[in-house]
């Protein structure tokens, strides 16, 4: 495929376009008046021509506004772009073409996918975009406006597939736990498939994430179970810590003698106390009446 690359092209300031035509119509009126006066022939036959230049002359002019360029297409050449905002006069014969350079959002719709774990999610994206090379988004795709959104599109449909929608797993990226890096991925991913057509992307991010609502309540009760798994994982691991703690405080200052049969027993004491989920209510023993 020829790939076209922009380039600047040749423009005439349109106001001193203007004052040269206001200088050759007088003079086509006065070729007129000449020969019309003289019944010169040869006068009225340079009118005509000259007319016609008038009016090429006109079709010349153009207006190009803020963040806009102007494709001029010369019998089927590209001979250039004007980007400069402002009024111009340019080949007349040339087809001059419209391309926005202003920043475009691309809001996708909720897309039904799969991710890494089989697990049917919608995603949703938003891509701002804006062209940065008129003619290669005039020339080197069809209709570039429509080829962003199919391509975004595309590109959000296979990230969401590489990764979990969730995942307990601190070292395991997911869709859900690191919106930042999968909004870097998204946006390079979307950059590569939309170079082609002359187009920049400045921003993506993810703009809905969901489980798909035929598995979201069974996802939400597993969520809920693995982060009561996990809770108590750190409330176990912190208890024992603790309990092992005191065992070795009371030996080291000699508060109290205890033998296997005891420690066992305020082990056992302790751990009820600290995993319990429910306040517990401490049995003090305050020795026996038989001595």
């Amino acid at each position: 495929m020829q790939t076209v690359t922009e380039t600047k092209a040749s423009r005439m300031n349109g106001f001193l376009a203007l004052v040269m035509l206001f200088v050759f119509i007088p003079i086509d009126i006065y070729v007129l008046r000449a020969g019309i006066i003289t019944n010169n022939t040869a006068i009225l036959w340079f009118f005509i021509p000259f007319t016609l230049f008038i009016v090429l002359w006109i079709a010349g002019f153009t207006v190009v506004q803020p963040n806009e360029a102007r494709v001029l297409v010369l019998f089927g050449k590209y001979i250039g772009s004007v980007r400069d905002s402002g009024f111009w006069w340019t080949n007349p014969f040339a087809d001059k073409k419209r391309v926005s350079l202003r920043i475009r959002n691309f809001n996708s719709e909720k897309i039904k996918v799969n991710d890494l774990h089989g697990n049917p999610v919608e995603i949703a994206a938003v891509v701002v975009w804006q062209v940065v090379d008129s003619s290669r988004a005039l020339f080197d795709v069809d209709n570039y406006v429509q080829f962003v959104d199919i391509q975004s599109e595309t590109a959000i449909r296979a990230l969401a597939s590489e990764y979990p929608y969730d995942t307990q797993a601190e070292d395991q990226p997911s869709l859900r736990g690191n919106v930042q890096e999968i909004s870097e991925r998204m946006k390079r991913t979307v950059q590569t498939r939309l170079e082609v057509a002359g187009v920049t992307v400045i921003e993506s991010r993810i703009s809905h994430l969901a489980y798909a609502p035929e598995i979201a309540q069974a996802m939400l009760r597993r969520q809920q179970a693995q982060a009561i798994i996990a809770a108590r994982q750190k409330i176990v691991e912190g208890a024992v810590g603790m309990v092992e703690m005191a065992l070795r405080a009371l030996s080291d200052q000699n508060i109290v003698t205890l033998d296997e049969d005891k420690k066992a027993a305020m082990v056992n004491n302790l751990m009820v106390a600290l995993v319990s989920d429910r306040e517990v209510s401490p049995v003090i023993n305050t020795g026996t009446i038989y001595q």
